[in-house]
Order: structure tokens, then sequence, then C-alpha cells
């Protein structure tokens, strides 16, 4: 396993953690993870690289070890943000190799519209978007949102290590003991009790009031000038956040014909966790994409 190192860097008035593999002096790889995830899952790909690269992979505000802002709910645009601080601060005049898993896609696939000069190349695994949303959805979307607000979220903490491991697996079938030992380790920690909370914000559970409009995030991914890698796995069930199965497959073939420049890969016998289900598979996908001209 390839040992990383970690460090803190004060980004938009966070404590923002941010992990490192590999050599500072090789070519940059940032990754970036998904909803309920830590930069520490990408572990098993990055072990399976052949060639050596710097990657950066930070936690996301309120996962993994950086800091939660003191706010009852998430907003999208501020992971956006977010990236394009930690881009600027660890590349500030070079365009970088991006790639983002689900949550981390999707913001990835906005940024690299918003601002597509600082984008070389860009890996989307299984960031497909958010359901679309229609304006009638907004009283309904703000009234759950203030409700939500009356109650203190939680997370519910586990006994041990070894039952956050057996939840992991509980969601994903294909995670063996060792990997799903290895994440436990970094999805939660042990707290004063004896018991282990993950490392999550519980305001990461209410829901947003703004909409998802996904004319706007298509007009943003029709603006993406780096060459795209689009991965999806061929057992997902990412679909369900879209609609049925046929309903999903019909969308996202819509929207990615608003990406100008784009190859598309299918991992076999994986789910929507494919970087942890076939990391050698990805790795070789992914430096081939990365090494062509």
């Amino acid at each position: 396993m390839k040992s990383s190192r970690s460090e803190f860097v004060a980004l938009r008035g966070l404590n923002m953690h941010v992990r490192h593999w590999g050599s500072p002096d090789a070519p940059k790889l940032f990754m970036v993870h998904g909803w309920m995830d830590v930069a520490a899952s990408f572990q098993f790909v990055v072990d399976r690289l052949a060639q050596d690269w710097h990657v950066i992979a930070p936690d996301w505000r309120g996962f993994g070890l950086t800091e939660s802002p003191a706010v009852e709910s998430y907003w999208f645009p501020d992971y956006v943000a977010d990236l394009d601080a930690i881009l600027h601060h660890y590349s500030p005049e070079q365009p970088v190799n991006l790639l983002g898993h689900s949550m981390g896609g999707n913001i990835a696939m906005i940024y690299a519209g918003v601002r597509p000069e600082r984008i070389t190349k860009l890996i989307n695994l299984e960031g497909f978007g958010m359901p679309m949303t229609q304006a009638k959805q907004a009283p309904g979307r703000y009234r759950k949102w203030l409700d939500e607000l009356r109650e203190v979220p939680t997370l519910r903490p586990y006994a041990s290590a070894a039952e956050v491991a057996g939840r992991l697996q509980k969601t994903n079938p294909r995670l063996s003991d060792a990997r799903a030992t290895f994440l436990a380790q970094h999805w939660a920690k042990e707290n004063a009790q004896g018991q282990w909370e993950l490392l999550a914000d519980p305001a990461h559970k209410n829901s947003s009031p703004l909409l998802y409009h996904v004319d706007e995030v298509l007009q943003c991914w029709q603006n993406i000038a780096a060459p795209v890698l689009w991965v999806e796995a061929n057992d997902t069930d990412i679909w369900r956040m879209i609609g049925s199965k046929e309903e999903a497959r019909v969308e996202i073939d819509r929207r990615m014909k608003f990406i100008p420049n784009m190859q598309t890969k299918v991992v076999m016998d994986a789910g929507h966790m494919l970087h942890h289900d076939q990391p050698e598979e990805l790795a070789v996908m992914l430096e081939a994409f990365l090494k062509t001209h």
C-alpha cells in the first residue's frame, strides 16, 4: 500500500484536510471524492497507478478531517468555490488533471465549464448529476428545508471499527474485508465513550432549499474545453436518483451529448463505488487517458 501524508490548509475560512500520495515533483493529479466519502477512498486506485503521480485529494468541507462550517445545511456552489481555492493553492499557474467521483464528478464537471482554461484533462466517475427539478417544486422544497431546521440532525454511532466496516460492506457487498477495514479507519473515529462516529457533519442530511437546475448545469458542461473520460460501472444503482433505470438512461444519454470532447468507458463487475470494486482496471483506464495527447 502506497503511503500518504496529510496536510491542513486554511482556505475559504476553513481548515481543509488534503491527502497527498507520491513525489511532490511528479505530475499532479487531483482527485475529489463523493458524498459521505473521504479522500482516503482513492487509496486502492492510487496503489495501482503505474506512473509516479503526485495525487492531491482533499476532504470536502464537513467530511473527513476537513473542518465543518457553522451552517445548518450545505450549498452546492460552496464545493465549486472550494475546488477553485484548492487548485489555485496547489497549481496557481498551470492547468491540472482532475478526477471526480459521484458528487465530486458533478462538482468537477461544473468547474471545468466555468473555468475551462484550468483543466487539462477531466475524468468523471459516475458523476451523472442530480434529478431534474421544476419551479413548481420550490414551495415544497423550502417547506421541507424549514421543517428540517427545527430538528438537530444526527448520525448514528457504531460500537466498533469492525461494525463500521460491516456497514460499508452492507452498502457495497463487493468490498473485501481488508478494504472495508482500511476505509473504516478513515471513515470514522473513536470518541471518548469508545463509540465510532462517522467523519461527516450531520448537517449534510438536511435538504437544500435550492433546486438543481439541470439546464444551467448542462450549459456549464457545454463549455468544457478539456477532453473528458466518462466512466460508468455496469452494475451501478445511482440511476435511482434520476428515475427508473430506463428513464435514467435516456436522461443521462441526453446530458452526455452536451460534453464537446468525450470518450466513455464501462467498468465491469462494479457498482457505484467502482474505485473500490475494480481499482486495477480503473487505474489502467485513467493512465491510458492521461497519457494521450
